[in-house]
């Protein structure tokens, strides 16, 4: 299960990354080469990025289960 607070780093390590980077770039998202994505969690990349976190979490799991 992906939380609020694991970074993006983390979070695209795990075993569906592939399709949770997917939901990320449909959501304007596209972190993953940038350096901060190592550091910075999914709560925070969403208030950078005025998306709502708990939708977007929601999205997530749902696509990882």
């Amino acid at each position: 299960m992906i939380t609020k607070n694991m970074t993006l780093g983390e979070i695209l390590k795990t075993e569906k990354a592939e399709d949770i980077a997917r939901v990320l770039m449909a959501h304007g998202m596209h972190c993953f080469g940038c350096p901060a994505s190592q550091m910075e969690t999914l709560e925070e990349a969403c208030m950078v990025h005025g998306v709502n976190c708990e939708d977007l979490l929601n999205k997530i799991n749902s696509t990882a289960a």
